[in-house]
């Protein structure tokens, strides 16, 4: 129990540690150098993608250094990103989504929006544990000559 703890907490903080370093020092600074280039039509398209692999690689740092269990401390970390909106950091935004399906339940005009919102955070949320998957070692050494038999 006390293991499983210590994995917790150790990969929350590395994960913010990593996810507020790539977001500020890298996914800002290129997506301000790449704005001028993309035009205001690709923005958000660029935006999101940033998103996806500043997402993608916390999720791997978090599993890499989480070696007993990757996939656990990716969920926790996960589940720490449910709770809050980091629209001008990241474009997760849980309670949003939940607003917007309580809407779509009362308006169906909001229905679009919905699909369109899930997917997003769906690519967001599957992105961090594309990550975590990946930095789990591999099952056996991988080889390029097929094994004699």
């Amino acid at each position: 129990m006390r293991r499983r703890l210590f994995v917790a907490l150790r990969s929350v903080l590395i994960g913010w540690a990593t996810l507020l370093f790539i977001a500020f020092l890298l996914k800002h600074p290129l997506l301000a150098w790449t704005a001028p280039v993309l035009g205001v039509k690709w923005l958000a398209t660029a935006e999101l993608a940033f998103d996806c692999l500043a997402l993608a690689a916390t999720g791997w740092v978090v599993g890499r250094l989480s070696r007993t269990s990757p996939i656990f401390g990716v969920l926790v970390f996960a589940a720490t990103l449910l709770f809050r909106d980091f629209s001008p950091t990241l474009a997760i935004n849980i309670p949003w989504l939940l607003r917007l399906a309580a809407d779509a339940l009362r308006d169906s005009g909001y229905l679009s929006s919905l699909v369109s919102t899930v997917a997003t955070q769906a690519l967001l949320f599957g992105s961090l544990l594309a990550g975590g998957l990946l930095s789990r070692p591999p099952e056996e050494p991988v080889s390029i000559v097929s094994p004699i038999q």
